[in-house]
């Protein structure tokens, strides 16, 4: 691996970590990373196994304040949408792969802008009406949040909408987050080692890359009551937009 590329992978596994504990989005940006130095397949299991290390931070921040009943309502669908992304993965090619990393994580930058444009529009009130609309809400962002982490370790955006949906309180919606996806990321490394994607010579390089994913989960610690988080919103989802792009062509 080059200079340059090790570096780069430094720095996404330094906003691995800064995402799990301030801005979760910006997990999108070290996905894109990794997926440019590496190949797009080997990139979602060398980035898993730092991922877990970033939520074990997360946990130790936010892990009383999840909304158990909520999670148990998404799991289901979540588990369908992880089994559908280990399928896509194992009939597809790199090229095919790295394209598909990129337009999901266009995708879901579109479904967080427009999530943002309905609670501007509805004064932040986007709570179902129903019991019927609020399951079958939980299903769609289920699979799709499991499919999109399995596919390209992209799950933070359908989540985050679905937790803004709930109506959430800012400590309900880190606690929830925290537990999903260190549930989602433990139950996915059977599947990641079972088509070839974590590897010995994958762990070797987590291992070097391991102190930069505390090094940001702290830093993280650290801001996430000093930030303005609607420009660094901006910031993350233009560096994840300009990132995919980069993996389209």
């Amino acid at each position: 691996m080059s200079t340059t590329g090790l570096v780069l992978l430094l720095v996404a596994a330094l906003v691995v970590g800064f995402a799990k504990t301030a801005v979760g989005g910006a997990a999108t940006v070290a996905v894109a990373i990794f997926a440019t130095v590496l190949p797009a397949k080997e990139s979602t299991g060398a980035i898993l196994p730092l991922l877990i290390v970033g939520d074990l931070f997360a946990l130790a921040a936010y892990r009383r304040h999840a909304d158990w009943s909520l999670l148990l309502r998404l799991l289901p669908s979540v588990v369908v949408g992880v089994l559908l992304g280990a399928w896509f993965i194992d009939v597809v090619g790199d090229t095919l792969m790295r394209r598909s990393i990129g337009a999901v994580i266009l995708l879901l930058v579109g479904l967080h802008l427009l999530r943002r444009h309905r609670l501007r529009r509805s004064g932040g009130d986007l709570v179902p009406a129903s019991p019927g609309r609020r399951h079958l809400v939980a299903a769609t962002f289920g699979s799709l949040a499991g499919f999109c982490t399995m596919v390209a370790n992209a799950g933070g955006a359908p989540m985050s909408i679905y937790l803004f949906t709930m109506g959430l309180g800012v400590m309900s919606f880190l606690g929830t987050g925290a537990w999903f996806f260190f549930i989602l990321n433990v139950f996915k490394l059977p599947f990641s080692a079972g088509l070839g994607l974590i590897t010995a010579e994958s762990l070797r390089l987590d291992l070097l890359l391991v102190p930069a994913v505390v090094a940001g989960a702290l830093l993280g610690r650290w801001v996430v009551g000093r930030l303005n988080r609607d420009r660094f919103e901006n910031v993350v989802l233009g560096a994840s937009a300009l990132s995919a792009l980069n993996l389209l062509h």
